[in-house]
């Protein structure tokens, strides 16, 4: 009956979620254009504990969204989860960000493509098939042919900060897109769960999030 905090930081959502034996027991979270996840999220893990009744040594690993996302996030989600993991001597688990919520979105409407999408500044996007088609995750600039061969064959679902993008511009009818979908911890559970019982644990020490992407730093802020 493993317990597991689960960190999702990689967006400008800010969530926390306390999973045992897989399941998600509750969810603190915060969609935010302030990206205030520095103020919010050890305040989100303190009440989370507080609310289950729980203390930092009953927790039996932490999960975090590994990525792809906003640098400042998933190095913010990342180093909270070390701390931690260091100073109860307990495991790391990565989860990709991509895979977290194609597997949310799975749980609404199963039997499907799933193609989540984050922002990644101008037509570009992070994104990845899940589900009934596989792909790997790649940083892919938008047009209105994007996908044109897969959806010719097959009905997608699109989703994520990314997808309103996408949905500007691509006019067909086996592109379906979800509104208003955001990473988030509680997606993470189940596959933390996994990850424990394989032991698919990080080095802690050395463990960095998943960028896909060199940072590049945008203009100085007079």
């Amino acid at each position: 009956m493993e317990v597991i905090l689960c960190i999702e930081t990689a967006t400008k959502s800010c969530s926390v979620s306390l999973s045992q034996n897989g399941k998600t027991l509750q969810t603190i979270e915060l969609v935010s254009d302030q990206y205030s996840h520095s103020e919010k999220l050890t305040l989100f893990i303190e009440q989370i504990l507080k609310d289950q009744q729980k203390s930092f040594s009953d927790l039996d690993a932490v999960a975090v969204s590994k990525g792809p996302g906003s640098y400042t996030g998933l190095r913010i989600g990342v180093s909270t989860a070390k701390g931690i993991c260091y100073a109860i001597d307990k495991p790391l688990i990565s989860i990709s960000t991509l895979e977290a919520m194609a597997y949310g979105m799975s749980l609404q409407y199963p039997d499907a493509i799933y193609c989540p999408m984050l922002d990644a500044r101008r037509m570009e996007v992070y994104c990845a098939f899940y589900g009934n088609k596989e792909s790997e995750i790649e940083a892919k600039v938008l047009d209105e042919n994007s996908f044109k061969e897969d959806l010719d064959k097959h009905s997608i679902i699109f989703f994520g900060d990314g997808s309103d993008k996408f949905k500007q511009i691509v006019e067909h009818p086996n592109a379906i897109f979800i509104d208003d979908v955001f990473p988030s911890a509680k997606n993470m559970s189940s596959l933390a769960q996994l990850a424990f019982d394989q032991k698919q644990f990080e080095d802690v020490a050395y463990f960095e999030p998943f960028y896909l992407k060199d940072f590049v730093a945008g203009p100085h802020k007079k």
